[in-house]
């Protein structure tokens, strides 16, 4: 009896625990290529941020789970739905989330946060009528720690990289690309697309590894070591000439990615070429 008791209690203490929320579905970008037409995007920066979603009750993680931030940062936001980055400023990734994640808030450090929305889900309309919609709810809300993402058009390929280099060289991480004329979607499509610059490294070939399937009797990836003595595989950027008779062991390429793994490897790396000596 007694033991019946306890799994009663059990049981009733497991049913009055909050459900954890399913992740919300989001739209989620492609990599920008260059035979977009860019005439047809938006632009914005992108940020390095934490992103959340705001349902009009309550602010979370793309995760699902709640954003402990303090009452007075939630309290006041519109009961709009709004998708967006919580965000610092430039290159203050790990000081943010260091915040934002804390199962206590504190309030001094919230106050630093913005919320920056680039989307109203679930909205009607284009991309271009929500990006106006979110202008006048931001202004409406006159909140110091609520903002818009900015949203420009560009005309042309060369006027996108001149726009992605001015934000690199202030600190920006990248672009954004949403299609002006796209109704509300989530999932991953070419309907919004992101666009950060390449980074050149060298490395020393140190193996050859063997191709398989259409590359069988060939090169299929390099192992090469960088000067701090880790090694990774480069398979990707090599044309069939260079994998039938790759660069020898011992020799420097080059190759280029787009960012550094946590364990600050390149991600993304591609063979550019063998340097000349």
């Amino acid at each position: 009896m007694r033991r019946l008791r306890a799994l009663l209690c059990g049981l009733a203490l497991l049913l009055a625990l909050p459900l954890a929320a399913a992740p919300p579905e989001l739209l989620l970008a492609n990599v920008y290529r260059d035979d977009i037409d860019v005439s047809a995007y938006l632009v914005s920066e992108k940020l390095d941020g934490v992103r959340a979603v705001w349902d009009g009750e309550t602010l979370r993680f793309r995760s699902g789970n709640r954003v402990n931030a303090p009452a007075w940062f939630t309290d006041a936001l519109p009961k709009t739905p709004m998708d967006g980055e919580l965000w610092l400023g430039r290159g203050r990734f790990e000081r943010l989330s260091g915040i934002v994640r804390r199962e206590q808030p504190v309030d001094a450090e919230w106050r630093e946060v913005r919320y920056m929305i680039f989307e109203l889900p679930g909205a009607p309309g284009t991309f271009a009528e929500r990006a106006g919609r979110i202008r006048a709810i931001v202004a409406a809300a006159a909140l110091p720690w609520l903002a818009e993402v900015p949203q420009v058009a560009v005309a042309s390929r060369e006027e996108l990289r001149q726009r992605l280099a001015q934000t690199v060289k202030a600190g920006g991480e990248g672009l954004m690309l949403h299609r002006a004329d796209a109704p509300y979607e989530t999932g991953r499509s070419d309907t919004l697309l992101k666009l950060k610059p390449w980074l050149d490294a060298e490395a020393v070939v140190i193996a050859h590894l063997p191709g398989k399937g259409k590359y069988a009797g060939q090169l299929g990836a390099l192992r090469v070591r960088l000067a701090d003595g880790r090694e990774f595989r480069l398979g990707t950027g090599f044309t069939d000439a260079q994998r039938k008779s790759p660069p020898p062991i011992g020799s420097v390429v080059t190759y280029r990615y787009r960012e550094l793994t946590a364990k600050g490897l390149p991600r993304f790396a591609s063979f550019l070429r063998r340097r000349q000596e």
